[in-house]
């Protein structure tokens, strides 16, 4: 199992920007997908961005339709970790932001109810 720890959130503005990592240990070898997911308060967990390896920089990526444009995944093998870079917040990005690895990208698709591993989560707090 993948041990997960994200870092990097915090409070901005409307129209800031926040950048998160997500450092992964434990049986990292191999390759796997890495997500990003959001729960706000009193909403269900939401898939934001996933990439389809962290092995190579030009793996898939996907987003959420609200994110585009917006945000970006990106990984970096060789410190095992990957990152959401975010710009042009909004007050309706409040949310808790989990990082999620599992071994197969669809797995990360189809959304949060069978992702293997999660990080403990990090807030992020945009105000207007």
């Amino acid at each position: 199992e993948v041990q997960l720890v994200e870092s990097g959130g915090g409070s901005v503005q409307a129209g800031g920007s926040l950048t998160l990592s997500c450092t992964a240990s434990g049986r990292t070898y191999g390759d796997y997908a890495i997500g990003w997911f959001r729960q706000a308060p009193g909403k269900e967990r939401e898939g934001v961005a996933c990439i389809s390896t962290v092995t190579d920089s030009n793996g898939d990526t996907y987003y959420t339709d609200s994110v585009k444009g917006r945000f970006t995944i990106s990984s970096d093998y060789t410190r095992n970790t990957a990152y959401l870079q975010m710009i042009s917040l909004k007050a309706e990005d409040t949310a808790v932001y989990y990082c999620a690895a599992d071994r197969l990208i669809s797995t990360m698709r189809a959304g949060p109810a069978s992702v293997g591993s999660w990080g403990q989560g990090t807030q992020v707090t945009v105000s207007s």
